[in-house]
């Protein structure tokens, strides 16, 4: 019983720690290995001609993220 009480405490520790330094960097937790870039792929639909929907999602999230670069604090 108290392997598993230190276990789930120190996991709560862990996560503290992660979302300390989620809020105080403002910065998601990225994976190691790569991702869909080690692929060779640019993005995740590697299409030569998105969808309008695709395309719509794109413009949205690039104007989005524009706004949080230029109004984060740092």
């Amino acid at each position: 019983m108290q392997t598993f009480i230190l276990a789930f405490v120190l996991m709560l520790i862990v996560f503290a720690g992660m979302s300390l330094g989620f809020l105080v960097q403002r910065k998601s937790i990225a994976g190691s290995c790569g991702g869909i870039g080690a692929l060779g792929m640019e993005k995740a639909c590697d299409c030569a001609d998105p969808c309008e929907a695709r395309k719509e999602r794109e413009r949205t999230r690039a104007t989005r993220e524009k706004s949080w670069q230029e109004n984060r604090i740092v």
